[in-house]
């Protein structure tokens, strides 16, 4: 794997997400998805479904429907405000719940999820492998997961990956294909896919792409 600068203080990476999230949680014109990851997942009747980095849970609706009584949608996210804003449409309904929490530490039991998804939020994490670890943790043997994410054509410059404003915007938190793949595959997840790639794209002065993937745990 690349050597790689550190990245910002946990305190200083909290604020600046915190402040951008915050924000963003108010304005339902304002897109958080890098993937379309719920579709491509294909949960069925009777499934447990975590969103990772739910957002204002449109994709944890969407799965409730997909799912039906008997089974299960769950959103995690760390912004207190995207969660209040999730929880707001789903008040009256049934199977479906939104937990504050931190990607890599997810309050929930081991092998809760048929289905881990996420779109454009583990890249927030300093320690991606972490949070593969943990969808191992929550998927029961034979689980799947989707999940989009961005990552970097190259090693991103110490002025970048020092940057919170940078990691809260999607692109300062990016390690490259290669470095994301291994951490999957560290984690103890199988049948690894590229599902989708972008063009590589500039961001912040740096080029970064969007890969969507799918897995297992076996």
């Amino acid at each position: 794997m690349s050597h790689l600068p550190d990245p910002p203080s946990p305190a200083a990476l909290a604020r600046a997400l915190d402040a951008r999230y915050t924000a963003l949680a108010a304005d339902a014109r304002a897109s958080l998805s890098c993937g379309s990851v719920l579709e491509l997942a294909a949960p069925g009747a009777g499934e447990t479904v975590v969103d990772l980095g739910c957002g204002r849970g449109g994709d944890v609706l969407r799965a409730a429907a997909a799912v039906g009584e008997a089974g299960l949608a769950v959103g995690v996210d760390s912004n207190p405000a995207m969660i209040a804003a999730a929880r707001a449409p789903a008040a009256d309904r049934h199977r479906i719940r939104f937990l504050l929490g931190d990607l890599a530490a997810v309050p929930l039991p081991d092998g809760q999820a048929d289905v881990v998804i996420s779109s454009c939020a583990i890249n927030h994490a300093p320690d991606k492998g972490a949070v593969y670890r943990e969808i191992r943790r929550l998927l029961r043997p034979g689980g799947r997961f989707v999940v989009a994410d961005v990552v970097s054509e190259q090693p991103l410059p110490e002025a970048v990956r020092a940057d919170p404003a940078a990691w809260a915007a999607c692109y300062g938190g990016a390690v490259p294909e290669a470095d994301y793949l291994a951490a999957i595959a560290a984690a103890g997840l199988a049948d690894l896919r590229v599902l989708r790639r972008s063009a590589p794209y500039e961001r912040g002065g740096v080029r970064i792409l969007s890969l969507t993937l799918a897995g297992a745990r076996r």
